[in-house]
């Protein structure tokens, strides 16, 4: 083995690209010893998955702490709807940008594992800002700890897809963003189910009501915690097989730049669209929807709670089923079209009905999430090579965030202002939108790709397996020369 290699840095910026079949044989090392820490084997890639899941947990746990307790902080702090809904704005707003420089940096500067640990620090650092400006009812510390929070919530989700498409291209991709998605959902679930209990644990042990507000929040921040150790975890384990790989392992050794943006195609421009638009038709609603359960349906403040986590419960449970699903039948677009229409009805559910259950409203909604989601992010891997991902990813979050923060603002405003059935006409006209994209995408597809991005898992399978033996081919050759 190069020594240059056995001494290089724990945070490089290179990752191991372990399914690229490789052509130099003499940097790699041969492993003898246990499947689960050869690099190799597909029981080390899904140790890996493990930690790339947890890596976001306390992003997402703490990203919807303010929705967890809405009826908590308007009534301890005092707040308007819009006050309240500036907490998610806020967050959104710097991603407008950041989110794209955080891809590019991971591309360009950082590398994976250096990222993911610096983004995670400032989720870590922005929730104990955010608990403190709570704790001394200072509401404007909290917005900019809500700020600083979301440079590394955000940027910290690249990083991850990232990591993922590094590990998994070509192997059960859509499974394990399915799964990815899935632990981030579990992040919010048990935020929803256990911040209320946090709070009222505290009763009697805080002479303000924002000082019981505030340490709740501290003892939320554990969880970003966690995944800080998890970002740490992952870098040791993907610079060890980057070295048992060899040093440049299936790696081209380019390196984006800032002229290639311009460049990228016209899908994947479209597939932000069609994020944006969706996206903003499930967190702004989820966020308000405490107040609205307990409003529409008379619910207290747990049911309350309880339904409108439904949505992050059902997709733990149903992503890595419905990324499994895509991987084994394909047609991608199809999925993406299919999720955002199962989410029109459930909108449409939620403003023009009053006898149907909001319980199982709301799971069709998870379900329907969890399809979208599973389906949609990996397509931007079918259209870009590897080491340009970082920065698709991060522009993607940027748009993504860039209506995020927009619409949050807005419906805190329309809520005030006209209440919750236009609020639902004006989710349904973004989800109209979503449609939209979905079919100008198709289309495309099919007159630039001759639909490359839609194609049926067998196809996928066997344009693969021709890659593969060309590779070898080429290998063998290189060889023999």
């Amino acid at each position: 083995m190069d020594s240059a290699e056995e001494t290089s840095p724990l945070l490089s910026n290179q990752s191991p690209a372990l399914n690229a079949p490789t052509g130099d044989h003499n940097n790699e090392v041969e492993y003898q010893g246990c499947a689960a820490c050869n690099p190799r084997s597909a029981l080390h890639r899904y140790l890996a998955l493990s930690f790339m899941c947890f890596l976001s947990f306390g992003s997402y746990f703490c990203y919807d702490n303010p929705s967890a307790l809405q009826d908590v902080m308007t009534e301890d702090l005092s707040l308007t709807t819009a006050q309240y809904s500036s907490f998610y704005a806020w967050y959104s707003w710097p991603n407008v940008v950041l989110s794209m420089i955080g891809g590019y940096l991971i591309d360009r500067l950082f590398g994976i594992r250096l990222g993911a640990i610096i983004f995670s620090s400032f989720c870590l650092v922005g929730q104990l800002l955010f608990a403190f400006g709570a704790f001394i009812n200072k509401v404007w510390l909290m917005d900019a700890a809500r700020f600083l929070f979301g440079i590394g919530g955000e940027s910290l989700a690249v990083a991850q897809n990232t990591y993922a498409t590094s590990w998994f291209r070509g192997h059960e991709l859509n499974m394990v963003f399915g799964i990815q998605l899935s632990m981030s959902r579990i992040g919010s679930t048990v935020n929803m189910n256990v911040m209320q209990p946090i709070y009222h644990s505290l009763d009697g042990r805080f002479s303000q009501p924002w000082q019981q507000l505030g340490a709740a929040l501290f003892l939320a921040a554990f969880s970003c915690i966690l995944s800080l150790g998890c970002a740490f975890i992952l870098a040791y384990i993907d610079r060890r097989a980057k070295r048992l790989l060899g040093a440049d392992a299936g790696s081209t050794g380019e390196k984006i730049q800032l002229s290639d943006i311009i460049r990228f195609p016209a899908a994947v421009w479209l597939l932000c669209g069609i994020c944006v638009a969706y996206y903003v038709s499930v967190f702004p609603f989820i966020s308000l929807g405490q107040v609205f359960f307990e409003r529409k349906f008379n619910f207290n403040p747990n049911e309350a709670d309880a339904v409108n986590s439904l949505p992050y419960i059902v997709s733990a449970i149903s992503s890595p089923v419905c990324g499994f699903l895509i991987d084994r039948t394909g047609r991608n677009i199809m999925w993406v079209m299919l999720g955002s229409l199962m989410t029109m009805g459930c909108h449409a559910c939620l403003a023009f009905t009053f006898n149907l259950s909001p319980y199982g409203i709301m799971i069709w909604l998870g379900v329907s999430y969890s399809i979208l989601a599973a389906s949609l992010w990996p397509l931007v891997s079918y259209c870009l090579p590897n080491h340009m991902l970082g920065t698709a990813y991060g522009i993607m979050q940027s748009i993504q965030n860039l209506g995020l923060a927009v619409i949050n603002q807005v419906s805190g405003l329309i809520v005030d202002s006209k209440g919750y059935l236009i609020l639902e006409v004006f989710f349904l006209a973004w989800l109209c939108l979503a449609l939209i994209f979905c079919a100008v995408l198709y289309l495309w597809d099919i007159s630039k790709l001759g639909g490359e991005l839609n194609k049926s898992a067998s196809s996928r399978r066997k344009d693969a397996e021709l890659a593969k033996q060309a590779t070898e081919a080429a290998a063998k050759a290189a060889d023999e020369a």
